[in-house]
């Protein structure tokens, strides 16, 4: 009877740890059954979609992964960065231009430099926006010209070259074939930098930051320091996104394009709220990874490419509204 008391004691104790975890993160859980759905959607459209997709997939999302911790990092502390394609930009044609023709030793201390200039230049951002007191979106959409145009001064059109080490570190699995070097390459820089941070007193600074401004400030929270940092952090994890492009593509990448939009709306779909003070970074990473199997899903479909962002536009309007009453509900309740 002790044993059997015991056994079932441990089995309620495992079932009620399972669902108050589902109830703190219930928005990821959801993304993660998304994702399986969309797996499968896949699947079904091409059976012939196996261990090359998956990390071709892995590949595609690598850059746009990045970027979206980026904006998750500075949202989630009451901000906003409409730079960070341009500073991806910025980073990708100086590691890019750095790197051609040299051997693979400089090629690490390249990618030391670019990430201090990702730190240096999103510290800058923070600081014109503490300073000014300019709001964040405005601040930051001016300085998106502003490293754009520094990265067509350093590299007009694509070019330049990428360190062997940097493009295989990301190319082909990891032991297993389902195992992309990608993916786990994304997964490890963010838990190394995330989790340490989530867990300081800086990372709890920046959720009370992003929740109440006013009670952060009266809790004695360094608040011009502290969102200093946060734009200093996106700064570094759009500098990995602009080394991820020249990884990927093998040159430097001068042009933006819509990883600012992009990174946006995964952060959107990933749980993150645009008003602070809410979500993480894992959502956004799987956000990622469903709006780009989307894309993959309408191309098998034989759907119009054009299409695309109108449906994934639809998909995140659904997500929200969802996530909205949802929220009210749990108001009203």
């Amino acid at each position: 009877m002790t044993a059997s008391s015991a056994a079932l004691g441990s089995r309620r104790t495992v079932v009620t740890t399972a669902l108050a975890f589902v109830r703190r993160n219930g928005w990821t859980v959801a993304l993660v059954g998304l994702l399986v759905a969309f797996l499968a959607i896949t699947k079904l459209l091409q059976p012939n979609y196996g261990p090359a997709g998956i990390q071709g997939l892995a590949i595609s999302i690598l850059p746009i992964g990045f970027a979206a911790v980026a904006q998750a990092i500075v949202v989630i502390a009451g901000g906003i960065d409409l730079s960070v394609g341009s500073i991806m930009a910025l980073a990708s044609v100086t590691s890019a231009v750095l790197m051609l023709n040299n051997d693979d030793l400089f090629g690490v201390g390249v990618v030391i430099f670019v990430l201090l200039l990702g730190l240096a230049v999103g510290a800058i951002n923070g600081a014109l926006v503490v300073v000014t007191k300019v709001p964040d979106i405005v601040v930051t959409l001016a300085m998106s010209f502003v490293w754009a145009g520094a990265a067509l001064l350093i590299l007009n059109t694509p070019g330049g070259g990428a360190a062997p080490w940097l493009m295989a570190i990301i190319s082909g699995p990891l032991g297993s074939p389902w195992l992309p070097k990608a993916l786990i390459v994304l997964a490890v820089i963010v838990a190394v930098v995330w989790i340490p941070l989530r867990r300081s007193t800086f990372g709890l600074a920046m959720y009370a930051i992003g929740s109440s401004p006013l009670a952060a400030l009266r809790s004695g929270v360094p608040m011009a320091r502290s969102k200093i940092v946060a734009y200093a952090l996106t700064g570094f994890f759009s500098a990995l996104g602009g080394l991820a492009l020249t990884a990927t593509g093998g040159v430097g990448a001068p042009v933006p394009g819509s990883y600012t939009l992009q990174s946006v709306a995964a952060i959107v779909l990933g749980g993150v709220s645009l008003a602070g003070g809410r979500g993480g970074v894992v959502g956004p990473i799987i956000a990622v990874i469903i709006l780009a199997l989307v894309r993959t899903d309408l191309f098998f479909a034989g759907v119009d490419p054009n299409w695309s962002t109108a449906v994934q536009g639809a998909i995140l309007i659904g997500v929200v509204t969802f996530g909205s009453l949802v929220a009210m509900r749990k108001v009203r309740a």
